[in-house]
């Protein structure tokens, strides 16, 4: 039987072979790492550890914010701030960023999060997860907002964790996907898959038909045809999948294949979509991209947007190449 592969062993192995990852880097994925282990036993006691439920007050996007969503703010902040790594977080749960303590030494590194992706789904007991994006701080003295503004492209690190029937913990630092689950007898992340490879076609679509009526044209010429099925132009018959957690639909789609869908709409036509795309559409689309698929936002590539604010918002188009670059060219032919 083979060795069981730790994160830790991976990742300094990822630093020998080839330097792939600085040193600094690794000790902050590290910790990264071990911040997730502990929302995870968190999200699994659930109401056991009265974390389920609502906490009264909103986040910066103007939504209300689930107990466990300041749980798991506060966890990663804790964790990430004294260890050296950092010069600032952000987190899609505060406005602004946050300087590490002048108490602390600074880092060179930059870290963006969504410390609990699909709260909605907190109190139903269906997989939720934390996502999280590295940046290289530009040279200079001090830190501030527009260091964090970089394209998705300048990632140096990307990756989620996802808390279901089992704690799983995607990665990716430029060289391919890997996927690690928590042993909780362990208490280790251990590899579980290398190399991780979208199919290029897909019989599978991810998007909230319930908004269909709101859709720009390309979007529901697309759907419309999915739905054709074997007697339409695709010649094949699809099935719906949508679980209202980003990280479990990518998830999905990186195990298996898909396409996710998160469009523009005329409810809030003055919004370009409704993701983030720094602390959610950037570190998936990097990782889909590793993984051998596509991300766009319907007219360019997600990782080639430049942002212009800390909270910018984007539509999400990501997953099994084909299928991806369909819809790219029915936006393109409509010129939207």
């Amino acid at each position: 039987m083979a060795p069981k592969i730790s994160l830790t062993r991976y990742l300094v192995e990822q630093q020998r072979a080839d330097g792939t990852i600085p040193s600094q880097l690794r000790l902050l994925l590290e910790v990264v790492a071990r911040a997730c282990k502990s929302i995870s036993l968190s999200v699994n006691k659930g109401a056991l550890g009265g974390v389920l439920g609502t906490a009264g007050s909103e986040n910066v996007q103007g939504e209300v914010q689930k107990k466990l969503d300041i749980i798991a703010n506060d966890v990663l902040i804790e964790a990430n701030e004294w260890g050296g790594h950092l010069a600032a977080m952000a987190s899609e749960e505060m406005e602004g960023i946050h300087v590490i303590p002048n108490r602390y030494p600074q880092g060179e590194f930059l870290l963006l999060f969504d410390p609990l992706d699909g709260s909605s789904n907190i109190d139903v007991n269906v997989s939720i997860g934390t996502i999280f994006s590295v940046l290289r701080k530009p040279e200079g003295t001090g830190v501030s907002e527009q260091d964090f503004l970089q394209a998705g492209a300048k990632q140096v690190a990307a990756g989620y964790c996802v808390y279901g029937p089992q704690t799983t913990l995607v990665l990716t630092v430029g060289a391919g996907v890997a996927m690690f689950t928590l042993d909780r007898e362990q208490g280790s992340f251990v590899l579980t898959q290398e190399n991780v490879q979208i199919p290029q076609d897909t019989k599978e679509f991810a998007i909230n038909m319930s908004n269909m009526r709101h859709w720009d044209a390309p979007v529901r010429r697309y759907i419309d045809e999915c739905l054709e099925g074997t007697e339409g132009v695709r010649g094949k018959d699809f099935n719906m999948r949508w679980i209202a957690s980003m990280v479990a639909d990518v998830h999905r789609i990186l195990t298996r294949g898909g396409v996710f869908m998160y469009p523009w709409d005329k409810r809030e036509p003055e919004k370009p979509g409704k993701l983030r795309l720094m602390y959610e559409a950037n570190p998936m689309s990097w990782l889909v991209e590793q993984a051998g698929g596509a991300a766009s936002n319907g007219r360019q590539r997600i990782l080639d947007i430049p942002p212009s604010k800390l909270h910018e918002r984007v539509s999400v188009i990501l997953g099994s190449k084909n299928e991806v670059e369909r819809l790219v060219g029915y936006h393109q032919a409509t010129g939207v």
